[in-house]
């Protein structure tokens, strides 16, 4: 073998080394690019359970007020019936 052969023979294997390089990076850059637009879509499902979960404590509070209030309403109206039990 002479060394034209032999440069020829490494310069194809450098070039299918680079392409086997090339061929990984990009799958590496997929993966990364699937990873971050995963992150992404899993911070707006948080952040929109977040409001959610905001809006509903909102609606619980209110609700326990309401109660509250009937609670009272009912205390004060128990309170005006005798022990008889005819007002």
């Amino acid at each position: 073998m002479d060394a034209t052969t032999l440069g020829s023979l490494l310069v194809g294997i450098g070039a299918v080394a680079a392409s086997v390089v090339a061929y990984l990076g990009k799958r590496g850059e997929n993966a990364v690019t699937g990873y971050s637009s995963l992150t992404n879509d899993l911070q707006e499902e948080r952040d929109a359970l977040k409001a959610e979960r905001t809006e509903l404590n909102a609606k619980l509070a209110e609700l326990s007020a309401l109660r509250a209030a009937d609670q009272a309403e009912i205390a004060r109206l128990r309170a005006l019936i005798p022990p008889g039990g005819q007002p």
